[in-house]
């Protein structure tokens, strides 16, 4: 189903549209044609946190596809933590792919749209082309970063979400100060105006608890099962990574080769925080479009 409304400008049309997903609906933004290109953003952000990647990147040839990921803005949000498992949120990016009419897609994640792209491509390899991965942690990675009381200190939110009722409470105090946080350290920062649409798709029926439940549904899942479960990638991965990220450590950034054997490289930024898309938008989308560009699979 295609839908029209008012789109924020971000130097390209822009087209609106919602995909089933089993019992859920996916709300998306695309723009140009060619090979398809998913783009899943992160915590606490929607499809508008890409606005300096979609229109470089359907400008050098890819069918650009940004979605809502369950619980936030205009996507489903089905009540519960139970329904926010990493599975269920990695089968709603396979089925979107298929409702999208493709059999297969490169995929970028940042943060926790990361998570769900490593697991899109260790349980559904087949609709993977190619993987890019923005500062999220492989989860092998993060569940031994969670061991070290460094990474606890910067990961304190985890647990703090994870407590019923108080968090949806506390983060619509003071005009969500406690969401304006987490972007508050990129460069240059937000303007008023991104941070009104933030505001916007925050203040969506359901949204706070959407986006909490991400974080409840990971601290009860049993690590020792998840890490059990995980599989090596068939997928050639690239991992972008800012080195001057508040919530993860640099030492998250190196998947295992044992896990990811099609590792292209990391790419260390400096000088970018957690929100690397953000701050060096540029080099992000000249290693994007150089990595998705390579002839491979699928070409």
């Amino acid at each position: 189903m295609t839908t029209t409304s008012v789109l924020p400008d971000i130097g390209i049309d822009l087209r609106e549209g919602y995909a089933d997903v089993g019992d859920q609906s996916l709300h998306y933004v695309e723009a140009g044609d060619g090979p398809l290109l998913v783009l899943l953003h992160g915590f606490p952000e929607f499809w508008f946190g890409w606005r300096k990647q979609i229109a470089p990147l359907a400008e050098a040839g890819f069918r650009v596809v940004a979605p809502d990921t369950r619980g936030y803005n205009l996507s489903s949000k089905p009540e519960g933590f139970e329904a926010y498992g990493v599975d269920l949120l990695a089968a709603d990016i396979r089925d979107l792919i298929g409702g999208l009419g493709a059999g297969s897609a490169h995929l970028v994640g940042h943060d926790w749209g990361g998570s769900i792209a490593w697991t899109v491509a260790m349980n559904h390899p087949e609709v993977v082309e190619r993987l890019a991965i923005l500062n999220a942690a492989h989860p092998r990675r993060l569940s031994e970063g969670l061991h070290h009381p460094n990474q606890l200190r910067k990961s304190w939110y985890f647990f703090f979400f994870a407590v019923p009722g108080l968090p949806e409470d506390v983060v619509h105090l003071r005009d969500w100060h406690f969401f304006r946080h987490f972007l508050s350290e990129a460069q240059p920062p937000y303007t008023d105006e991104e941070i009104e649409r933030y505001v916007e798709a925050w203040s969506q029926p359901g949204a706070s608890s959407g986006m909490i439940n991400y974080y409840r549904a990971s601290v009860r899942q049993s690590q020792k099962e998840a890490v059990a479960k995980l599989r090596p990638l068939a997928a050639e991965t690239l991992v972008i990574w800012g080195e001057r990220d508040s919530y993860l450590g640099p030492d998250l950034a190196e998947p295992s080769r044992d896990d990811v054997p099609n590792l292209d490289r990391v790419e260390r930024l400096p000088e970018a925080s957690h929100w690397v898309h953000h701050d060096e938008a540029e080099r992000v989308n000249e290693l994007l479009i150089d990595f998705f560009a390579q002839p491979g699979k699928g070409s």
